[in-house]
């Protein structure tokens, strides 16, 4: 399990779900542009993410994106998402603003998710392919319209 030492309140799960949902939905977003996205890109790049937020709370801010190239794409949209998130929510003020230890408790949650779901097989596709059921307008959009006139 990662980050064991890490409790995880259901509260925060509940209050920050959407901030939950917009990391799944980051992941399957890079992933309709990345065709090479597997289960293990996405754990390696929220762990990384994760990480980065862990020595945040600390007080040193400390970097260090995935070295494949697909998983370092991945690392770099969640982190733009995230921080887009905390701005917005800053803006915001009918709910409290975003902490960086939130943000590490919901990347840890989603980390621990996603090594449930996947088959730890290394080019596995199975989160990725629950995180498409859990949105299916994506799916859906995804979706082009025939190419053939028909008179």
């Amino acid at each position: 399990m990662p980050f064991h030492d890490v409790s995880i309140s259901g509260d925060l799960i509940h209050t920050r779900q959407a901030v939950l949902s917009g990391i799944g939905y980051t992941v399957l977003i890079y992933g309709a542009e990345q065709r090479s996205l597997t289960d293990a890109d996405i754990l390696v790049a929220t762990q990384a993410v994760a990480e980065t937020y862990r020595t945040l709370i600390s007080g040193i801010y400390y970097e260090k994106p995935p070295d494949n190239p697909v998983a370092a794409g991945l690392y770099a949209a969640l982190a733009k998402f995230l921080e887009n998130e905390k701005k917005h929510q800053a803006e915001h003020t009918e709910s409290p603003a975003l902490k960086d230890l939130e943000v590490f408790q919901l990347l840890v949650f989603f980390l621990r998710f996603g090594r449930l779901r996947s088959n730890g097989r290394p080019r596995t596709r199975a989160f990725i392919e629950f995180l498409r059921a859990q949105f299916p307008i994506e799916a859906g959009a995804a979706k082009q319209e025939p190419r053939i006139i028909i008179p």
